[in-house]
């Protein structure tokens, strides 16, 4: 019995020991071993300048799909619903993205050139 303990831990320990030495890297590359960012230069660790006007066009794709993911299940509730509190709800709803839409197009965040 006692043979059979230590042969199981030796031949774990072999095991173990094998693992350790197969996987561990020898060769530690620098730009390997940082983050991959997307259209920036790993190299420098100075802070690059990011566009507002990005942010502003990615924030207002982010509500037009969530609008989008408003208004489908809406055509799929007409038949289920009253039709006069369903054409409220819809022209309500509506009503509200273009106001937002407008507020959007006077503070100039529509504009592509800028």
């Amino acid at each position: 019995m006692f043979i059979h303990f230590l042969t199981t831990l030796i031949l774990n320990l072999i095991i173990m020991i094998l693992i350790i030495l197969i996987s561990k890297k020898t060769i530690i590359d620098f730009q390997k071993s940082t983050p991959f960012e997307c259209g920036f230069n790993p190299m420098t660790y100075k802070r690059l300048p990011f566009s507002i006007h990005f942010f502003l066009i990615a924030v207002i794709f982010l509500i037009f799909d969530i609008e989008i993911i408003i208004i489908i299940p809406m055509i799929m509730t007409m038949k289920l619903s009253m039709l006069i509190y369903w054409l409220l709800t819809l022209i309500m709803f509506i009503f509200i993205l273009i106001l937002g839409l407008y507020h959007e197009w006077h503070n100039g965040m529509l504009d592509w050139t800028n």
